[in-house]
């Protein structure tokens, strides 16, 4: 141990990285909800490309009425859809056979001109799709179980030949590798769920396919024509695009998604460990928080117990310092949802146990404000078994704290403000605690104390590390000060 550190009442190991999960039927009933929320997860993901209307209320009311009966902190994310190109609907299931010819048709009101005799097809809802693709260009149906290449370009009429085949039935979505599509980021069922979601005071928006930085900006812009000024949005990138505009994306976003299932198909599946390290490390440098998703734990939809591989895949996402790792089907639908969500906990645990890469020093601070923060991360890393406080009204200095990431160090973030409290969920390392703040900043400081104590987090003896103001005559000054809770 490092000689220049000063010891103090050992805390126990508060886990760091956080959880989010999604809600389905798996998990949708009130008491599994609870054992869940026991577990530990901190955020619900709800996917709007599988949820109505009526059952997102339900869902909403549901989760916030047993978060509140255990005493959790739960943040809602609703998932937008976002565009998707799918083939159209086919009459049972087709087996495509390698080196068969095989059309895709773009305006469906054409279809029976465009088809030739002796050749199938199917349309797809991309009008632009045979502007957009060229001869020679790769096509992935349904994940990518199905591919095939591009032969000849017709207006309206993609002739391609497979090159993998396998089953095709219905509404399959589609893939173009190195394509440059032209979608709007917004459907019309996305507007709708999204006057849902503000309805519903949502705290978290994900919104897949971000392909540049005005896209986050129209969803913002549609938000404040509905009446919602203040919305947090995570870019979910899962496209070629996304990560050559990787950098500009992450400042306009709030935080950032690593949707690794389309990503994984989208761009070459080789590059998609460094895509993934790329985008953490830049999130850490703009200081943005960073969700893993997407096959955590596949295989534990239907197994108790993970493959090796998936171990060591969370426990590299844990080492790589992202703010969440996320659980898809792994809960929705699995057949085991509780023993994944204590899997993470363990891996994840296990891994904040070991001597990890130290706080963020990459991180671009460039407020005096930032500087302040930092002194106080440092402070507390000196500080063997120290925690930070903080008082926020809009979640920046728990951000800014969770993103210098104090390596074995809770960050105790009290706000007097609901919406602040959620979204704070997301932040790497942050504990929420709602405070009525007073005007006294001494009174607050020794209120936040006494809560910590009453749940268990602190005990006499803890050292904190406090970011408050304090009164010096008429005059508030930014402090940062040492106590101790006795």
């Amino acid at each position: 141990m490092d000689q220049r550190r000063v010891a103090a009442t050992q805390q126990p190991h508060y886990r760091q990285t956080k959880v989010v999960f999604t809600i389905g039927p798996a998990v949708e009933d009130s008491d599994t909800l609870e054992r869940l929320f026991r577990q530990g997860v901190d955020i619900c993901r709800i996917n709007m490309a599988h949820a109505d209307h009526q059952w997102t209320r339900d869902i909403c009311r549901r989760v916030r009425a047993v978060a509140a009966r255990v005493d959790r902190e739960i943040a809602l994310m609703m998932d937008i859809k976002g565009p998707e190109i799918r083939t159209g609907k086919i009459d049972g299931e087709w087996q495509l056979e390698e080196g068969e010819q095989f059309d895709f048709y773009c305006d469906l009101d054409r279809i029976d001109e465009l088809q030739e005799e002796g050749v199938r097809g199917v349309s797809i809802n991309y009008p632009n799709f045979w502007e957009d693709v060229k001869v020679g260009d790769t096509m992935l149906v349904d994940s990518g179980l199905l591919r095939l290449e591009v032969m000849d370009i017709q207006p309206c009429r993609v002739r391609t030949k497979v090159t993998v085949g396998g089953p095709l039935t219905s509404r399959r979505h589609v893939n173009l590798p190195g394509v440059k599509v032209r979608l709007p980021c917004l459907t019309e069922k996305d507007r709708e769920d999204i006057k849902l979601g503000i309805s519903l005071d949502m705290d978290l928006y994900a919104l897949s396919f971000v392909r540049e930085a005005d896209d986050l900006d129209l969803m913002r812009s549609y938000c404040r024509e509905q009446g919602q000024q203040d919305v947090r949005i995570i870019a979910k990138l899962e496209d070629q695009s996304a990560i050559e505009n990787l950098a500009e994306i992450v400042q306009a976003a709030d935080a950032v998604m690593v949707a690794r299932g389309d990503l994984g198909i989208e761009i070459p599946y080789e590059t998609l460990p460094i895509a993934q390290d790329r985008a953490i490390k830049e999130c850490l440098r703009q200081g943005k928080s960073v969700i893993v998703a997407t096959h955590m734990l596949e295989s534990m939809i239907q197994n108790p117990m993970p493959t090796r591989a998936e171990i060591t895949d969370v426990a590299h996402a844990v080492t790589q310092q992202a703010d969440c790792v996320m659980l898809s089907g792994e809960t929705s639908v699995g057949k085991f949802p509780l023993e994944c969500v204590d899997t993470l906990n363990r891996i994840i645990t296990a891994v904040e146990k070991q001597e990890g890469p130290g706080w963020n020093d990459r991180i671009e601070l460039k407020s005096a404000k930032g500087l302040l923060l930092r002194s106080a991360v440092i402070l507390c890393q000196e500080l063997e078994g120290a925690a930070i406080v903080c008082f926020t009204r809009s979640g920046y200095l728990a951000n800014i704290l969770s993103s210098l990431r104090p390596r074995r160090s809770p960050i105790f973030a009290f706000t007097d403000d609901a919406r602040a409290l959620k979204r704070m969920c997301l932040n790497w390392g942050v504990d929420p605690f709602f405070l009525q703040f007073t005007e006294d900043p001494e009174e607050t400081i020794l209120k936040a104390m006494n809560a910590l104590k009453q749940h268990g987090r602190a005990q006499a003896g803890t050292r904190l590390v406090v970011i408050a103001n304090a009164l010096l005559g008429e005059r508030v000054i930014e402090t940062i000060q040492l106590r101790t809770v006795e």
